[in-house]
């Protein structure tokens, strides 16, 4: 794998590892917490991790091309 290759791979790895602690916060035992927050930061966590799943199938569309 080329060095630029290594590097999509290793980002991909790193956003599903960030994504999954969201969603572990959003979905699971944080709960409580989370349904505590404002209705705009829910929103906005939300978004994020939409998008942030969006992103990491769109790196391994680029890593399945490799």
């Amino acid at each position: 794998m080329q060095p630029h290759q290594e590097r999509v791979v290793s980002e991909k790895e790193e956003l599903d590892g960030k994504l999954e602690k969201l969603l572990s916060f959003i979905d699971n035992g944080n709960g409580k917490f989370f349904s505590a927050l404002v209705t705009e930061e829910r929103q906005r966590l939300t978004t994020q991790a939409r998008i942030m799943r969006e992103y990491s199938d769109i790196l391994a569309d680029r890593i399945a091309a490799f």
